[in-house]
C-alpha cells in the first residue's frame, strides 16, 4: 500500500502478488484494480476479472461486487472490435504461425469479457448480503428491471431501502424514483421530493437533476424557480448535459437566476458539445433569433446542420432555405434540394413542396416532372395550396406530361376551395379556355370577384380584361377601366401599363395623356419593358409631360437592354444622331444589331447602311447585303432599292 501510494504501482504489484499467492484476499482484489485502472500495467478487464475472482471466491466483498459489476456490464475489447481485429491481422501477416503465440502472450486472458447476468446477479447478490450499500443499490435495479432473476419491486424496494439506511446517496435516488413513478407503490410526489433531496445533499447528480425539475414544475411542491436554478447548477459543475441546457435557459430568460447570456452560451455549449439534441436545438435558435445581440446567421447554421444530421425535420428544412438563400452559408442549392427532400420525407409538408418545385425546374437535381407530382401531392396532403394550384397549372398545361383537363381542374378546384385568391384566379382562367358560354364566364366572373374583393390584383387585371371584351361578349370599358385601375393601385405592373395604353387610345373617350405619363412611370420604374419604351416615346414628343429627349433616351435604353427591339432601333437612331445623348456611331451600330437580330426590317436596313459606310463599323459590302437580303425578304422596299443599286438581284427579282 505504501507504494501503490507513492505512485510506484509495479513494486506494489510484486508485494500484492506475493501476498495474494500467500492466500490474501485484498492483496488479489488490488492487483484487479491495477488491471481495471491500468495503473503500471496495461488496462485489461479481463484480467482483472480474474483477479477480482480470486479475491471474491476469498471473501473480498469489494472484489465480489466490482466482479458482478463486470459481469452486468460486459466488457468489449480492448482496442475496440475493428481496432483489435487489425492488430491480429497485421500481426498474422507479419508473423504468420508465430502470430497465436504472440496474441496468447499478449492477451492471455483474453481481450473482452461477455455480459453474464446471471453471474453478476450472484457476486452482486453475495455483496449485497454482506452489506455493501451500493451492490444493495444495484441488486435492487436488478430486481427491478428483471435482470438475472425474476422482476419483483418489492424486493427491490427492500434492499433500496437497507442501502438507503446506510446513506447510499443512489438508493435515496432509486428511492425516490419509485415513489415518483409509482414503481409497485402509489405515486407520493413529497416521498419523491425526501428522497430526492437526502440524494442530492449528498451531491448526487441525478437526484439535483430530478429536484430541480420538480421545483421547476411545482410538482409536489411549490413552484421554486430558484431553487430549481441552485439545484440546476450544483449538477451542472459536474458537467451533467441535462443540468447545462437547463441552467443554460434559465439564465437565457433570467427567470429563477439573474439573466447572463454570456454564462448561458457557455452552458448550453458545453451541452451541445456533448451531442445533447435539446442543448444542439436551443443553440441553433439562439443564434438564429439573437438574444439581446444580432443574430449569427453561421453560427446558427453550424448548429441547424447538427441538429438536421440528428434528423430534426425542422433543422433540415432550415438547411435547405440557408443554403439556397446562402443564409449563414455560401449558397448551394445541390446542398438545399438535399436537406429540403430530407425534410420532406420527415413529413414537413412545405419541404415537400419546395423539392417538388426544385424538380420541377432542375434546380439542385436532375429535372424530373413525374417527381414534382409526387411531391406536389405529398405537399398538398400536407395542406399546402399552393401545392394543388401547382398541380392544376401542370395538368392544364402539359408541362412535361401529357395535358390531362380532368385532373388539372380536380387539383384547381380543391385549390380554388380553400379560398385562395390565386387558386381561384387560375382556376377561373382555367374554365375560360374550357368553353365561352354565357353560364361558364358568369361562373369565371364570379371566381375573379371572389379574388379580387380579397385582394388580389392579378383577379381585378383579368376582371378588367373579362370587361374589355378579351374572353368574348360585350365591351364594357368603364366598369374594365375600374377593375385595372385597381389593380393598377395595388402596384399591378401589367394593370399599370394597360391603363396608360387605354388613356393614350384617343377613340375610347379616355384620352388623358397625363394619366397615362403618370401609369407609364410607376410601369416602366418596376421594370416593365413595353412602359419603358412608352414612355421614352412620351418624352422625346412631350405628350403628357415636359419633353426631355435626355430622358427619352435614357428610357428606350432601359427597355432595349430588356431585349425591346424597336426601342433597340430609336435608341441606335438617337445614338447615331446625338440625340439625347453623346454621339456615338459604334454604340449605334450595336444596338441596331440587336434589333436586327430580331428580324426588325429597319434595323436590318440600317445596319447595311452602316456596313456599306463604314460608319461606326469597319465597312464590309458583303456583310451589308446580307442584311439587305434579310429585309428584302421581309418586302422592305429600302432594301429591295439598295440591293438594286449594288447590282444584287434577289430570287424573287
Amino acid at each position: 500500500m505504501a507504494a501503490y501510494e507513492r505512485g510506484h504501482y509495479l513494486g506494489a504489484f510484486k508485494h500484492w502478488k506475493l501476498a495474494s499467492e500467500a492466500g490474501e484476499a485484498e492483496a488479489a482484489y488490488r492487483i484487479g484494480m491495477l488491471y481495471a485502472k491500468g495503473e503500471g500495467i496495461d488496462r485489461s478487464v479481463p484480467d482483472a476479472a480474474i483477479w477480482y475472482e480470486r479475491a471474491a471466491r476469498r471473501g473480498n466483498v469489494e472484489a465480489q461486487f466490482h466482479l458482478g459489476l463486470i459481469f452486468l456490464r460486459g466488457e468489449k475489447p480492448l482496442l475496440g472490435p475493428h481496432r483489435h481485429e487489425t492488430w491480429r491481422q497485421s500481426s498474422a501477416v507479419r508473423l504468420g504461425d508465430r502470430a497465436s503465440n504472440i496474441h496468447q502472450l499478449v492477451f492471455p486472458h483474453g481481450t473482452s469479457v461477455e455480459r453474464n447476468v446471471d453471474a453478476a446477479f450472484h457476486w452482486i447478490s453475495v455483496a449485497a448480503e454482506r452489506g455493501k450499500a451500493e451492490a444493495q443499490t444495484v441488486l435492487g435495479n436488478m430486481y427491478s428491471e428483471g435482470l438475472g432473476c425474476e422482476k419483483n419491486l418489492q424486493i427491490a424496494f427492500a434492499w433500496y431501502g437497507v442501502a438507503a439506511e446506510q446513506n447510499c446517496a443512489a438508493a435515496e435516488f432509486a428511492l425516490g424514483d419509485i415513489y415518483f413513478q409509482g414503481k409497485g407503490v402509489p405515486i407520493d410526489f413529497e416521498q419523491a421530493a425526501a428522497w430526492y433531496r437526502k440524494a442530492a445533499e449528498q451531491d448526487h447528480v441525478r437526484a439535483q437533476v430530478a429536484l430541480a425539475f420538480m421545483n421547476l414544475k411545482g410538482t409536489g411542491m411549490p413552484e421554486n424557480l430558484a431553487e430549481a436554478a441552485r439545484l440546476f447548477q450544483s449538477a451542472a459543475m459536474h458537467d451533467d448535459v441535462i443540468a447545462l441546457y437547463n441552467i443554460g435557459l434559465l439564465r437565457l430568460n433570467g427567470h429563477g437566476v439573474a439573466k447572463d447570456i454570456d454564462r448561458a452560451e457557455t452552458a448550453l455549449r458545453k451541452a451541445a458539445r456533448r451531442d445533447y439534441f435539446p442543448a444542439i436545438q436551443a443553440l441553433a435558435e439562439f443564434y438564429s433569433h439573437g438574444a439581446g445581440f444580432a443574430p449569427d446567421l453561421r453560427e446558427a447554421a453550424v448548429w441547424y446542420e447538427k441538429a438536421a444530421e440528428r434528423d430534426d425535420v425542422q433543422a433540415q428544412f432550415f438547411m435547405g432555405r440557408f443554403y439556397a438563400t446562402g443564409t449563414g452559408v455560401g449558397p448551394n442549392i445541390r446542398q438545399a434540394a438535399r436537406w429540403f427532400e430530407r425534410a420532406a420525407r420527415n413529413g414537413h409538408a412545405t419541404a415537400a413542396f419546395n423539392i417538388a418545385v426544385f424538380y420541377l425546374n432542375g434546380s439542385g437535381v436532375e429535372r424530373n416532372v413525374e417527381s414534382a407530382i409526387e411531391w406536389f401531392e405529398r405537399a398538398s396532403e400536407g395542406g399546402i395550396r399552393a401545392a394543388q394550384l401547382q398541380l392544376g397549372r401542370l395538368y392544364s398545361a402539359g408541362n412535361g406530361i401529357p395535358r390531362d383537363h380532368k385532373r388539372a381542374e380536380e387539383w384547381l378546384s380543391r385549390a380554388a376551395v380553400g379560398g385562395d385568391p390565386d387558386a381561384k384566379t387560375a382556376y377561373a382562367l382555367f374554365l375560360l379556355h374550357l368553353d365561352g358560354s354565357t353560364e361558364q364566364l358568369e361562373r369565371v366572373c364570379a371566381l375573379l370577384m371572389e379574388a379580387a374583393e380579397a385582394g388580389h390584383a392579378p383577379a381585378a387585371f383579368q376582371l378588367g380584361a373579362l370587361y374589355m371584351g378579351k374572353f368574348g361578349g360585350s365591351a364594357d370599358v368603364e366598369a374594365a377601366v375600374g377593375w385595372f385601375a385597381r389593380a393598377a393601385s395595388a402596384g399591378y405592373v401589367d394593370a399599370q401599363y394597360t391603363l396608360a395604353l387605354l388613356h393614350l387610345e384617343p377613340k375610347n373617350g379616355l384620352s388623358d395623356a397625363k394619366a397615362a405619363a403618370s401609369w407609364l412611370t410607376k410601369a416602366a420604374h418596376a421594370g416593365h419593358a413595353g412602359a419603358q419604351f412608352q414612355l421614352a416615346v412620351l418624352y422625346c414628343t412631350g405628350a403628357g409631360l415636359a419633353r426631355d429627349v435626355e430622358q427619352g433616351a435614357q428610357w428606350y435604353e432601359a427597355a432595349a437592354r430588356q431585349g425591346h427591339k424597336v426601342a433597340q432601333f430609336n435608341l441606335a437612331v438617337m445614338l447615331g444622331k446625338g440625340q439625347g445623348c453623346e454621339p456615338d456611331p459604334g454604340k449605334a451600330v450595336e444596338w441596331f444589331e440587336r434589333a436586327a437580330q430580331q428580324d426588325m426590317a429597319e434595323a436590318q436596313v440600317a445596319l447595311g447602311d452602316a456596313l456599306m459606310s463604314g460608319s461606326g463599323v469597319a465597312k464590309d459590302e458583303g456583310a451589308a447585303v446580307q442584311w439587305y437580303l434579310r429585309a428584302a425578304s421581309q418586302n422592305h422596299e429600302g432594301a429591295q432599292r439598295r440591293l438594286d443599286a449594288v447590282g444584287v438581284t434577289t430570287v424573287d427579282g
